[in-house]
């Protein structure tokens, strides 16, 4: 497969530096968020987790009874 794009003659260091150079790019492209948003998206995240862990936890222990209840 031939390369037709402009980086395709650089050695494997030109292309990791060309790589950096875009990802940096990029990342200024990022709007990051404040520390208010950022411990309010962390709270959201815990309290999801957790209350799906709960829902997990219980579900299993009704299966369990139910195939204790069934089996024996």
């Amino acid at each position: 497969m031939s390369e037709t794009r402009s980086d395709a003659g650089l050695s494997i260091f030109g292309r990791l530096a060309l790589f950096l150079r875009q990802v940096v790019a990029e990342l200024r492209k990022v709007i990051w968020p404040t520390r208010k948003e950022l411990v309010t998206y962390t709270i959201v995240v815990i309290v999801f987790v957790t209350i799906m862990a709960g829902i997990v936890a219980g579900l299993d222990y009704i299966f369990t009874r139910g195939v204790l209840l069934i089996f024996g």
